[in-house]
Formats: structure tokens, sequence, C-alpha cells
């Protein structure tokens, strides 16, 4: 199958993402679990969990919510820091999803 960012390489290249801005996601699950992940399309990689063509572990954890995203520069910087993320434990996870927003712009949504 082809790239659906690029249409040439294979189905997840990275080519059609250079100039793409990388983000870090928290999801809250139904059974009140937290899934942490990366994308470049925060909506529509929400969208595909909630379709459950999104990571196995939200298939059956149904209904999700995004409580958390945080801008990276790049994917390689969202990778680190998705893996710093995974490895804090869930009371530190609640407490950066209920840090305000940078710029008075509210409070993430947990």
């Amino acid at each position: 199958m082809k790239c659906s960012g690029c249409g040439d390489g294979p189905l997840r290249c990275d080519k059609g993402t250079k100039n793409k801005k990388w983000f870090v996601y928290i999801i809250h699950c139904g059974d009140t679990t937290l899934y942490t992940g990366i994308s470049n399309n925060v909506p529509k990689r929400i969208a595909q969990h909630r379709a459950g063509i999104g990571a196995r572990y939200t298939r059956g954890r149904l209904p999700i919510r995004l409580v958390y995203k945080e801008p990276c520069i790049d994917k390689s910087s969202a990778l680190k820091r998705e893996y710093a993320i995974k490895r804090l434990a869930r009371e530190e996870k609640i407490k950066l999803a209920k840090k305000p927003l940078p710029h008075g712009k509210g409070k993430h949504n947990f």
C-alpha cells in the first residue's frame, strides 16, 4: 500500500511528514487507563482510535477522550518525549494533563 502522506513509499513512510509539527498526546480510556502516543495530525489520530483502527490497546477501551497534547519540534523529539511520559507514574501523567495550557489558553481536558 502507498503512504497517505506522500503517495509514494510504504504505508507508514515519513516523506510527507518532514515539515509537519509532531505532538505527544495522552488519551483517557473508558476503563480509566491512560494511553500515550504521537502523531502529526492529532484530530485524525483520535478519530482513528474512536473508529477502532488506532492502537490495539485503545480498541477495547472505548470511549476515549484526549486529555493532553504537547507539541514537539520533530518526530524524533516526539518519540523521546513519548518514552519519557510512558515511564511516568499514573499520578504524574494526570498532574501533567491538569497543567494549564501556555499563554492563558485554559486547561487540558482532564
